[in-house]
């Protein structure tokens, strides 16, 4: 184990330590220790794995910081591992110097407007685990090529960029687990440019991650962001699953945004579930765009400015067993909630239930004025199921249907509870469409308020329906 104070390094943080530091990793046994105290850097240390050797670098616990005062990562892993997940594509090089480098138990924080966290290259098998990264651009970069890494139990906090970036990369097998990624100005965990397959992000506490903490102009930014639409990416297998992802509103914000429209037109972002979370408090709390093949279970979606689920341009989405409503804590500060689905065909929404909080009524200072017809809304779709739900409080309707076929609404529970009514039909069904549905559903409603309210273009059938 290379004591980095065995080759110069004091950690007083009374000098720039970075020739000590870098001398440590070129001379050292491949496990650099940090004791306790405070280290700091003008430049980038750089670990070449396929030059040096395997590599980890340990903190001592809690007790390291690194003050990273120059632009770049304040560590670089970078490997040669130009093969996959498969173990019979890794060179034996890669076993024998590369595989498995890690980081453990340091503190990193940025002094220099680019000064990034950690950047991890060609590796294999890395792990970054208990590190807390704060006041960087970046706090962990994953770029060009890497396979099988672990993000765990990490802090990464604070950051004017992302949290975690996948920027770039041709990335198979990665776990995100346990962490706290909050307060990064452009998003908690941002994946653009890049190929992705088996993501797993389980059991994190994901939150606030935009301009408001650093008291700078507005930007759009995602507490998760899956971006596809660049040539040649593609972000597939993926779990999003048992964690905390809430915000506080920004102009065009989401929890949860994910792109897969390309060049060409095609749906590149999918075969992706998302599970068990608690999601809410943004603009939107999920926005699906240009997907295909995404599950959305169990989950509680609450609190959104402008919709809590935005399908556009989507197919084959199944929306099944949630909760959508608000937080009865806060009172009138609460937002609407609802479902708008654009442009989609072959959508599944079944079993869910969801309650409007505020009919329209925006009470977050600076937020646009909300724009909703329904609490569902269906426009320019085909092939459309909404079964077994219960929709309460709908204003002014609890379900619309415009110019869109193919779509069944059967099995329903439709009711106004409020003591002055807000609903003025419960399903309006308008515009031309075709083999459409309304069929063995229950309602609860005003004397005056029309159950179904279809326009004979909409080529809608009743039959079965209680009320």
């Amino acid at each position: 184990m290379s004591n980095v104070r065995d080759f110069g390094a004091r950690g007083d943080g009374s000098r720039d330590e970075t020739s000590d530091i870098t001398h440590a990793v070129e001379r050292g046994d491949g496990v650099l220790r940090f004791p306790p105290g405070t280290y700091r850097i003008s430049k980038t240390i750089e670990i070449d794995l396929s030059r040096q050797g395997f590599h980890a670098i340990e903190g001592s616990g809690g007790t390291v910081r690194i003050l990273m005062e120059g632009a770049g990562p304040a560590f670089r892993l970078t490997g040669n591992h130009r093969g996959t997940g498969d173990p019979l594509s890794v060179v034996d090089s890669v076993w024998k110097t590369e595989r498995m480098p890690a980081i453990r138990h340091i503190e990193i924080t940025g002094a220099h407007p680019e000064a990034d966290g950690v950047e991890l290259c060609f590796t294999m098998q890395a792990i970054l685990e208990g590190l807390l990264v704060r006041q960087c651009r970046n706090g962990i970069r994953l770029h060009e090529r890497n396979r099988n890494v672990i993000i765990n139990g990490c802090h990464v906090y604070h950051n004017t960029g992302s949290g975690i970036f996948l920027d770039a990369v041709n990335l198979h097998q990665i776990n995100i687990t346990g962490n706290h990624i909050s307060y990064n100005r452009q998003g908690g965990i941002r994946i653009e440019r890049s190929e992705v397959r088996n993501l797993q992000i389980t059991g994190n506490d994901i939150e606030y991650n935009n301009f408001r903490a650093h008291k700078t102009e507005p930007e759009v930014v995602a507490d998760i962001l899956i971006d596809a639409s660049a040539a040649k990416s593609s972000v597939r297998e993926v779990t999003i699953a048992s964690n905390t992802i809430q915000a506080t509103y920004s102009p065009g914000g989401a929890n949860i945004r994910i792109i897969g429209s390309g060049p060409d037109g095609a749906r590149k972002a999918g075969m992706l579930t998302i599970t068990g979370n608690i999601i809410g408090s943004q603009e939107t709390s999920v926005h699906l765009k240009d997907c295909q093949h995404l599950a959305l279970t169990g989950n509680f979606l609450y609190s959104s400015q402008y919709r809590n689920l935005w399908i556009e341009n989507c197919a084959d989405i199944v929306f099944g067993a949630n909760s959508i409503g608000h937080n009865a804590d806060y009172g009138d500060k609460e937002l609407a909630t609802g479902i708008r689905i654009q442009q989609s065909q072959r959508c599944n929404l079944n079993g869910f239930s969801i309650q409007d909080a505020k009919a329209s009524a925006n009470t977050v200072g600076g937020a646009i004025q909300l724009d909703r017809r329904a609490l569902v809304e269906i426009i320019d779709c085909n092939m459309i199921t909404i079964s077994s739900a219960q929709l309460t409080d709908g204003a002014p309707h609890a379900v619309l249907i415009e110019n869109s076929s193919g779509v069944s609404i059967t099995g329903c529970s439709i009711q106004e509870t409020r003591t002055e009514s807000k609903t003025t039909s419960a399903i309006r069904w308008t515009g031309a469409g075709s083999r459409n549905v309304v069929a063995i559903n229950v309602f609860q409603l005003p004397e005056g308020v029309n159950a179904i309210d279809a326009d004979a273009g909409a080529n809608a059938v009743e039959n079965g329906n209680i009320w």
